[in-house]
């Protein structure tokens, strides 16, 4: 295949897909027999799989469109892929073997190509198929403290920090976050929530019409805003981890920028409450079910303990600053970051029931009753995740406030 086809940008179809990748790179043999699948379930990109049946060999390509797949009049630009593959790249080297390796990004055709996570599921789907992974919470703790901690002031010369600071500003897949996580879900200023219709009255009064929590969510977002804090991910739920039972590969960081490491933390911790969620309202034996809903809350238990844990040991390792090695300064500043994970857990746990952007782990949920109470759950126990965020300091905080609520409904 000639190198013109790809001279220009165009939105490649399957059967573009293998050739494109024998043009790009000498990752598969000339005579390779190849099967190309997409397997992207995203809102923003198209994703392929592209194999050599003859060796068994794979590979990933990732290509940006030019519009949402969530919805067609929500534009983008179609270079927005040239962040996600630098950032795959700072944290590989934060994380070695929980990134997948990135090998090529081609600014014309604005596609990446990348290792292929074999023997891995996306956890989303294995959660609703209500599997479990035990390596999760060491793997997810040590992800979250290795690439946020080291991506920030605390440890890295400053001048540098700043430079990847502007280096990352993303304000186009910032404003997405800003609109659906920070302001739609309390207002639907824009008309696009999706409000089962059950639950509307509900939202009405619990979010469009509690004020408080409007002060709080306001307060949560101009610390977003305004925090370049540490290098996000920027939209780390069970969406973007493959997994297996020994291995986490942590991917898809196109919303990367520079913001306050606790909206990470509470993205990660929020997910598993949907799993839990979803868990509870889809098992129909009892002992699996609490099987399963009680490995969920020890998942979330243990990856808030292990952060907490491994967080301050990096920090007494890691740190270089000089005004940041003063006694107790340790102590406020990780203060901050659990109040900020319990606030962004809460925005999630809501923007997901009451936002444009919705999650299988509930819209799966086919009893109406049963989807009702979760979706009930989750919005009361978001709501005091944000409200009452500085008193969640440890995993066993999470389960007792959620258990409380959840014995409410």
């Amino acid at each position: 295949m000639s190198e013109q086809k790809y001279d220009s940008y165009f939105l490649m179809k399957v059967d573009d897909v293998a050739s494109y990748v024998q043009t790009k790179l000498s990752f598969f043999p000339k005579n390779a027999n190849f099967e190309c699948k997409e397997i992207g379930d995203g809102n923003l990109n198209y994703v392929f799989r592209v194999k050599d049946k003859n060796t068994g060999k794979s590979i990933i390509v990732k290509q940006a469109g030019t519009s949402l797949r969530i919805d067609k009049n929500m534009h983008l630009p179609v270079d927005r892929g040239k962040i996600e593959s630098r950032i795959l790249g700072i944290q590989k080297e934060y994380t070695k073997d929980l990134v997948p390796e990135v090998y090529l990004y081609d600014t014309v055709m604005c596609a990446m190509i990348m290792e292929d996570m074999v023997k891995h599921t996306m956890m989303r789907t294995g959660l609703t198929e209500h599997k479990t992974f035990p390596r999760f919470a060491e793997d997810i703790s040590t992800f979250l403290v290795n690439s946020l901690l080291l991506s920030s002031d605390i440890v890295k010369n400053h001048k540098e920090k700043k430079n990847l600071v502007k280096e990352f500003i993303n304000p186009d897949l910032c404003e997405i976050t800003e609109d659906l996580v920070f302001t739609e879900p309390y207002n639907d200023c824009n008309n696009r929530n999706k409000i089962f219709p059950p639950n509307l009255e509900y939202v009405q009064k619990n979010l469009y019409e509690d004020k408080k929590l409007h002060l709080e969510v306001a307060k949560l977002k101009f610390e977003f805003l305004n925090n370049a804090q540490s290098l996000l991910h920027g939209d780390l739920h069970t969406g973007s981890i493959f997994i297996n039972q020994n291995h986490t590969f942590v991917f898809d960081p196109e919303f990367a920028f520079y913001g306050p490491m606790g909206y990470d933390i509470g993205n990660v911790i929020a997910n598993l409450f949907f799993a839990w969620c979803n868990g509870d309202a889809t098992i129909d034996d009892d002992e699996e079910k609490d099987k399963f809903c009680s490995y969920i809350l020890d998942t979330i238990e243990k990856s808030v303990d292990l952060f907490n844990d491994k967080f301050d040991k990096s920090f007494k390792e890691n740190v270089t600053d000089r005004m940041a090695k003063t006694d107790q300064f340790m102590e406020y500043y990780h203060d901050t970051i659990l109040a900020d994970s319990a606030g962004y857990t809460g925005l999630e746990l809501i923007r997901r029931i009451a936002g444009m952007a919705k999650v299988i782990d509930i819209t799966n949920i086919k009893d109406e009753k049963k989807r009702v109470r979760a979706e009930r759950i989750l919005i009361t126990f978001g709501k005091e995740t944000i409200l009452d965020r500085n008193k969640f300091k440890n995993g066993s905080d999470y389960i007792k406030a959620f258990k409380d609520i959840v014995a409410r409904f």
